[in-house]
């Protein structure tokens, strides 16, 4: 009978070599390698913000700060690198901080 497809696609691993040309396979080989760190990169901003409201939440100053301190600074790594847009980064940043004040 016919497999059934994950919702999510092929894994990377199983994922088919596209085009015979070396530079089409290069230029395959080098997407997937930032989307992965795309990927991972993001994860780690969605952990950290959960975290922060986690802290807004107990009602804890200084943790709220650091951990707004860092959210600021891993935003602002993304810009840098091209993984957020820079009014994405800024509309994030200025919500999370008008959730202290």
């Amino acid at each position: 009978m016919a497999e059934e497809k994950k919702a999510g696609g092929a894994a990377p691993a199983e994922k088919k070599k596209n085009g015979r040309i070396s530079s089409a396979q290069k230029r395959d080989k080098q997407s997937l390698k930032a989307r992965i760190l795309n990927r991972s990169f993001k994860a780690t901003v969605t952990t950290a913000v959960r975290s922060f409201e986690e802290a807004v939440s107990k009602g804890d100053k200084t943790a709220m700060k650091q951990k707004l301190d860092a959210l600021y600074s891993l935003m602002d790594k993304g810009v840098k690198t091209g993984r957020f847009k820079l009014n994405k980064a800024a509309r994030t940043k200025s919500r999370l901080a008008a959730k202290i004040a």
